[in-house]
């Protein structure tokens, strides 16, 4: 998965090669149009008021494809709140050249207000927001499938000139560890999947948030519908031209490879790396709250039919409101529940399925 999608050359994302959109291999909030930026500029410009206004604000994104978000979050601000604009830098996490060269593209009109780094590692510690729009799903996975008696992990071999799954050890220990953490299925042959590159992620990124949120934005599930026992094939799936293909072997570097994401345990890790969870809700609810703010005046009447499907797109609980999730965690933000984007979320560790913190 790794070499399918990230290759320097060869690579779905890395390469370039990655289409989304209308005339892609799928839809993401921000190919519906700039809207989504522009509610989300509204929850940064919050967040910058909430810290009382610093004067170095930073917004740093990963995973940022060609561009479009941080220039529609950009132009948001300009138009709507200049001094918040004067305030920030948008900084993008970016390995590969040939997304820098689509982002820098995108970007020219802003000039020194963007600034890109090759890796987390890369980045300076700051104060703001660390942002991502399905990031978490496109990190490799170690696919693994129960026996009846034991784990084995699904490697892939070559055979016949061809790729194949077979069956073979488990690859190290972390992911040893991981898997007696997973409720063990009832049936042999049950198949499911372990993120531990998220987990290495949320590692990176914590130290460097000095103060601020992360906000990651994705589809899963909380852990025990994540691995519940009929969920027997995992959440692993390859897309191109907006379907579903039957294996992620078939066209390596030339398709989406993609798992939906374990929320509980990627929020537990968080909360050990020093961040506190400050909200879970899905897209639907996360927009409506931002909608019942400020920003709300913007569609009362005045949008135009363009903007009204946009939003109708995000919104829909059978389009993308219900398919996506908003995980916001804190470092050193008080009354997290007082954002705009978290006033209708109901608790975020009990839905979860984390115990409640003491007190």
């Amino acid at each position: 998965m790794e070499q399918a999608l990230y290759h320097p050359e060869h690579g779905y994302y890395s390469s370039g090669r990655a289409k989304i959109g209308r005339g892609g291999d799928y839809f993401t909030s921000v190919s519906v149009g700039p809207l989504f930026g522009r509610l989300m500029a509204a929850q940064f410009a919050e967040l910058w008021e909430k810290l009382g206004r610093p004067g170095d604000f930073t917004v740093v994104e990963q995973g940022a494809h060609g561009g479009e978000f941080a220039r529609d979050v950009l132009a948001a601000a300009e138009e709507r709140t200049p001094e918040f604009l004067e305030a920030l830098t948008y900084r993008i996490v970016e390995p590969f050249d040939a997304l820098r060269a689509r982002q820098r593209q995108a970007l020219t009109d802003y000039g020194a207000k963007v600034g890109w780094r090759r890796s987390i590692d890369d980045l300076e510690p700051f104060a703001g927001v660390h942002f991502s729009n399905e990031l978490v799903d496109a990190m490799p996975v170690h696919l693994v499938r129960w026996t009846g008696s034991e784990w084995v992990e699904r490697h892939v071999a070559l055979r016949e000139e061809s790729f194949a799954f077979t069956d073979g050890p488990i690859a190290s220990a972390a992911l040893g560890h991981r898997l007696r953490e997973i409720p063990l299925p009832v049936a042999a042959g049950y198949e499911t999947e372990v993120n531990l590159a998220a987990l290495d992620w949320i590692d990176a990124v914590a130290p460097k948030l000095t103060q601020g949120l992360v906000i990651a934005v994705d589809y899963g599930y909380a852990r025990d519908d994540y691995y519940a026992p009929g969920r027997t094939a995992g959440t692993l799936q390859c897309y191109a031209n907006h379907r579903v293909l039957s294996s992620p072997l078939t066209q390596p570097g030339r398709a989406d490879i993609t798992a939906h994401v374990d929320w509980t345990t990627l929020a537990e890790r968080a909360e050990a790396r020093g961040l506190a969870i400050a909200g879970f809700t899905d897209q639907h609810h996360f927009i409506t709250g931002l909608l019942t703010g400020a920003i709300g005046s913007e569609f009362e009447g005045a949008a135009d039919a363009k903007t009204r499907r946009a939003l109708h797109t995000l919104l829909h609980p059978t389009l993308l409101g219900m398919a996506f999730q908003f995980l916001v965690l804190s470092k050193r933000v008080t009354g997290n529940a007082e954002l705009a984007g978290l006033r209708f979320a109901r608790d975020a560790r009990a839905t979860l399925g984390l115990s409640p913190r003491s007190s």
